[in-house]
């Protein structure tokens, strides 16, 4: 599934409606996102920043293997939970392409499984998927 490119592994993620293509290269641990350093991309409050050290470093730190390779990240599409899942996906996959060991433990926290989980569609005759307009009994 990962493949190398310009001696980088590449892999893909994805989650709800966003895509992550990962290139995941031997270095110090920097994590670059469509350009800008991760912290600043998921900067949006102190809740997506602590949900960033615990959603996108987790395939990291299942395999032992933080600070010792270098993450750069395009994602497209989604919100910010889509898109951090879909990173935590890609870089999980991308880790199969170093070391197919480490599927085990990845396959054991549900990292490389995709989340099927999508928003359901609105439904004529409802005011969305599943509410209904209120019964009134007299």
């Amino acid at each position: 599934m990962p493949k190398k490119v310009n001696g980088a592994i590449h892999a893909v993620g994805r989650r709800k409606e966003s895509v992550a293509r990962v290139y995941l290269s031997p270095g110090d641990g920097q994590m670059t996102i469509n350009g800008l350093p991760a912290n600043q991309y998921f900067r949006a409050d102190s809740f997506m920043s602590e949900r960033f050290k615990q959603v996108a470093l987790k395939p990291f730190e299942v395999t032992d293997t933080v600070g010792k390779y270098n993450v750069k990240a395009n994602i497209r599409g989604g919100g910010s939970t889509g898109q951090l899942g879909a990173l935590s996906q890609g870089i999980a996959r991308a880790l199969l392409g170093v070391n197919p060991d480490f599927r085990k433990p990845l396959k054991e926290e549900g990292l490389l499984t995709r989340d099927a989980r999508a928003v359901e569609r609105k439904k004529y005759g409802l005011h969305k998927a599943r509410r209904a307009e209120q019964f009134s009994k007299r």
